[in-house]
């Protein structure tokens, strides 16, 4: 009994020395592996995000930049957070979101982590700094940086959107993608037992490589000139949709792109695709008498006949290949630059029975359709130029006056500046420079032609006759007193599934100005007009609204302009009010007036006080002062938006988080509430 007794300490003595000697021998043998797996598991590995590049216009205005934004997230087991401190906070969140206290409590209940659970996204600074003032336990604050357009739909088409991840979706921020994005950095911290994470003395920092600026060749004036323009004329012609941009035919630099209808790239899903397609350059459609020059030139240069030569267009019909082509009216016998000028089809189709097939396919080869222009933004179609193989009998004669052919608008408007240049096709570019985040050029464009289309004669030859389609002819909407314009009209049926419908038509103009010196050359497409199926009577005088209100833009032709017309040489306007108004929209009405905008912030702030003050009578580009103040700093009360367009309108209802019922499109003729009363959660506008 005794033996078993002591045999039984005998093993329990010797059970310490054991463990004793295992920890020696992990100690010794494994000590140095297990103390460095130690320290790789307690050390972890943060990425430090890159800021994405702005994108700026020609004269450095910000048109998307990023601005800081907060997650709100919560630890409902934080010591203090007490069931009276959550009904505290879900009420205060109700009030600051829109959203019931109950949204906020069924995501606490439903969560998947004890400890963790989101409950908004994309707080402003504003919101954020209210949170903070609650102090409340268990709230966590995530910062994050947001892409925000401080102009909302201005140049939506050109400048595209991001995804939810920061990603570019369209536009020049998926064409620029990876150069606007950067490179994110790291930083090494300490994780302790319960996973937080801590700074780590002396653990390693790799700084990020910040996204590129890029800066655009579109002018942030000229680009609301031209929506404002296209708009109004989209809804006086009651056309489904209309695209217009504006080139500078020497070089290729886009001045401003619009389409109509447009959308909010800060809201990008809450328009339709149909919004969101850039038409200049995705849409194929038959260019009509716009072609025509291509016809022109090619009979020019090869010889088969002269801008004086007679041709007999008879009662205004005639059958080419067994199909009958009409002219709009009866011209008889008129010279080959009167049927340009008139747009007579019989003439220019008789002129094209001269020309072999291959002569006529490779002059339109040459002034770039059935190919890509090579822009640099995505989405862009080549456009259909059948080969002479692919040919029917009416081919020759009906592409000769632009059918049978499919080009993008911005193909045409390409065609035409060769025109304007004196026959070198260029290829059009929306951004200029690339710079770093500390304003160091490292990339500039250097424009260059494609290719001579045609001979610097021909275009000679040829400018004159197009000056007189807008002093003489279809153009003479386009005509601006004092200022040589040179353009052609474009009327085509539409077609649709292979098969023309019947009153369907697309309305065209496309010209350049000055003509005896070009410094832009614009294109304006409307899809099926209801008041006037001609190019002539919808598209020019879009065409010469926006001239008109650019020439201000251009030095050099308001100089010219003023030798020509008897002007003030200070005129003077009274300062519209824009006191409560959002930054936005503040800077475009002033510009609008012809005033300078100077400020410290393009945030989505309010104006609070301007100098001078609305109504005092300054010279044009007076600088106004406006002074900002936050959303939460004014009473909230509904504005007066009568007259405003309707992007205007919602941006600015918008900006106060009021939802907008509208009803048409063009300018606000009607609202509810009334001017001055309590701004609601939803507002109703029409406009007309």
């Amino acid at each position: 009994m005794l033996v078993r007794m002591y045999l039984v300490l005998a093993l329990l003595a010797a059970v310490p020395l054991a463990i004793a000697g295992q920890m020696l021998r992990i100690q010794l043998g494994e000590g140095e592996m297990l103390r460095a797996q130690g320290q790789r598991q307690i050390r972890a590995v943060v990425p430090i995000p890159a800021m994405r590049g702005e994108i700026l216009d020609r004269t450095g205005r910000a048109l998307a930049v990023n601005v800081a934004r907060y997650d709100l997230a919560l630890d409902p087991e934080e010591e203090g957070f007490t069931e009276a401190r959550a009904r505290v906070l879900y009420e205060r969140l109700a009030r600051l979101t829109g959203q019931p206290a109950a949204y906020f409590r069924q995501r606490v209940a439903r969560r998947k982590s004890p400890r963790y659970v989101v409950l908004w996204r994309g707080l402003s600074e504003a919101q954020k700094t209210e949170i903070e003032h609650w102090d409340i336990p268990g709230v966590i604050l995530e910062p994050h940086f947001s892409r925000y357009y401080p102009y909302g739909s201005l140049a939506a088409h050109v400048l595209g959107y991001v995804g939810t991840d920061g990603r570019g979706l369209a536009g020049v921020e998926l064409q620029y993608d990876r150069y606007l994005q950067g490179h994110p950095g790291r930083r090494v911290v300490q994780r302790d037992r319960r996973g937080v994470l801590k700074p780590m003395v002396g653990g390693e920092v790799v700084e990020p490589e910040h996204g590129q600026t890029l800066v655009l060749t579109i002018d942030l004036i000229r680009q609301t000139i031209l929506e404002e323009e296209l708009q109004r004329g989209v809804w006086e012609a009651g056309a489904n949709w209309g695209t217009a941009i504006a080139m500078d035919p020497r070089t290729g630099a886009v001045l401003a792109l619009a389409n109509v209808p447009d959308f909010d790239p800060n809201q990008p899903t809450a328009a339709s695709e149909e919004a969101r397609r850039n038409r200049a350059i995705t849409d194929r459609l038959e260019p009509g008498s716009t072609f025509k020059l291509v016809t022109a030139v090619a009979a020019l240069e090869q010889g088969v006949a002269s801008l004086d030569e007679v041709i007999d267009t008879g009662a205004g019909w005639a059958v080419f290949g067994g199909r009958m082509m009409r002219d709009v009216h009866a011209y008889g016998r008129i010279s080959f630059a009167e049927a340009l000028v008139v747009s007579s089809n019989v003439g220019i189709a008789k002129v094209a029975t001269r020309l072999k097939r291959g002569v006529l396919y490779q002059y339109a080869r040459n002034l770039g359709f059935g190919q890509p222009t090579w822009i640099d933004l995505p989405g862009e179609v080549t456009g259909t130029l059948k080969r002479p193989a692919q040919w029917s009998g009416t081919t020759l004669t009906s592409m000769s006056i632009g059918y049978e052919v499919d080009a993008t608008p911005l193909q045409v408007l390409t065609a035409y500046c060769a025109l304007a240049n004196g026959g070198l096709l260029v290829q059009p570019y929306v951004v200029a420079e690339r710079r770093t985040l500390t304003g160091e050029v490292v990339w500039r464009m250097r424009p260059d032609s494609i290719r001579r289309a045609f001979r610097r004669e021909t275009a000679q030859q040829l400018l004159p006759v197009f000056e007189r389609v807008v002093n003489e002819g279809t153009g003479k909407a386009a005509h601006i007193e004092g200022l040589p314009v040179a353009g052609k009209t474009g009327t085509a049926f539409k077609a649709v599934g292979g098969r023309y419908q019947s009153g369907a038509y697309r309305a065209s103009f496309v010209g350049f100005f000055p003509a005896d010196d070009p410094l832009v050359a614009l294109i304006v497409v409307l899809d099926e007009p209801k008041r006037s199926i001609y190019g002539g009577q919808v598209a020019a005088p879009i065409f010469r609204r926006v001239a008109e209100r650019w020439i201000g833009t251009f030095p050099k032709i308001a100089e010219r302009m003023a030798l020509t017309q008897e002007l003030p040489k200070r005129p003077v306007r009274p300062v519209p009010s824009v006191i409560g108004q959002p930054m936005a929209v503040a800077a475009t009405r002033l510009w609008a007036e012809g005033l300078e905008v100077s400020t410290s912030a393009m945030d989505p702030l309010l104006v609070a006080r301007q100098r001078p003050a609305p109504a005092d009578s300054v010279p044009l580009r007076t600088d106004v002062r406006l002074e900002l103040a936050a959303l939460d700093s004014l009473a909230p009360k509904m504005p007066n938006l009568i007259g405003l367009s309707a992007r205007q309108a919602v941006y600015w209802l918008q900006t106060y988080g009021t939802r907008v019922r509208l009803e048409g499109h063009g300018r606000v003729v009607a609202q509810w509430p009334t001017p001055g009363a309590a701004l609601p959660a939803e507002a109703y506008l029409r406009c007309q």
